[in-house]
């Protein structure tokens, strides 16, 4: 396959700049500094053209590390950033002096599945803050792992139509429980219906939970699914380096979710995939 990719979720951290409390007590390769020369040498052996930053840390300092990566690396052309969100005032002010002005800010994302409250997105305060990220038409990613997350998410986009979210890593399919699919399907589709409820295809090797022996079979399944109920033009692909060498190479990654794709897809849905359709949800200038 040739098909140029925008690589839709990419993460860098560095534990020197940055705090990133959920790797505090992490003992596997993650707990490290990641940037992105350590990737550039497997980017290189797919068909990667350009990629997007997306926050790791609920703070500003790891959103300026993305952006300064933007900066210095040709091929990252946006940056899902982290705001505030609980304090509108300040989400507000950030917006309009330093993000918004920002030639590769695409979207904001706060890590929810880390909160003890499922319902976190439905705090007044939060709401608020999300109005203006549809009233600026700021995309947001959904970072969620559970059916409490995925019904929260669809109340959101229910209470702020303006809004366009994506669910990153498809909210945690039940892939290591073979389920086809459960209660996660029936979500799914209730929120499939919704037009500003997006599907991101990534974190998939992880989700299967078996290192270095995930395949095409094990997750096509749930991309068949996922494709049928939100179609071909709210779906794109993230590789969801670093956090994906957990399961295999950034490489590997790539071709299993080529294989898939070129086994469901016609050649025009492929490019939507793998390329057009996160352009269009990241406005990214490509």
């Amino acid at each position: 396959m040739n098909q140029p990719i925008i690589d839709t979720h990419v993460h860098i951290w560095d534990l020197a700049h940055a705090e990133y409390p959920w790797l505090a007590n992490d003992s596997s390769i993650l707990n490290k500094t990641y940037s992105l020369p350590d990737l550039e040498r497997e980017r290189q052996k797919t068909n990667v053209v350009a990629g997007v930053l997306v926050q790791a840390g609920g703070n500003l300092e790891d959103t300026e590390l993305m952006l300064e990566a933007a900066r210095q690396n040709d091929w990252i052309k946006g940056v899902v950033a982290w705001l505030p969100l609980m304090d509108t005032k300040k989400t507000q002010q950030l917006l309009e002096k330093k993000l918004l002005p920002e030639k590769y800010f695409c979207g904001i994302r706060h890590q929810i599945h880390d909160e003890k409250n499922t319902k976190w997105l439905l705090q007044p305060a939060v709401l608020e803050s999300l109005q203006l990220l549809a009233e600026a038409g700021i995309p947001y990613d959904i970072v969620g792992t559970t059916s409490e997350h995925l019904d929260t998410a669809i109340h959101v986009a229910n209470k702020i139509p303006g809004l366009t979210m994506v669910f990153d890593h498809l909210n945690q399919p039940p892939i290591v429980a073979k389920e086809k699919f459960g209660r996660w399907g029936e979500q799914m589709k209730i929120a499939a219906k919704n037009p500003q409820l997006y599907a991101k295809i990534s974190g998939l090797g992880t989700a299967v939970a078996r290192k270095d022996e995930w395949s095409a079979e094990d997750i096509e399944p749930y991309v068949e699914f996922i494709l049928e109920h939100f179609g071909t033009d709210r779906c794109f692909f993230g590789g969801d380096w670093p956090v994906a060498l957990l399961a295999d190479s950034y490489n590997r990654t790539w071709q299993i979710y080529e294989s898939v794709a070129e086994k469901l897809l016609s050649a025009r849905d492929q490019e939507k995939v793998f390329f057009t359709n996160a352009k269009l949800f990241y406005n990214l200038d490509i």
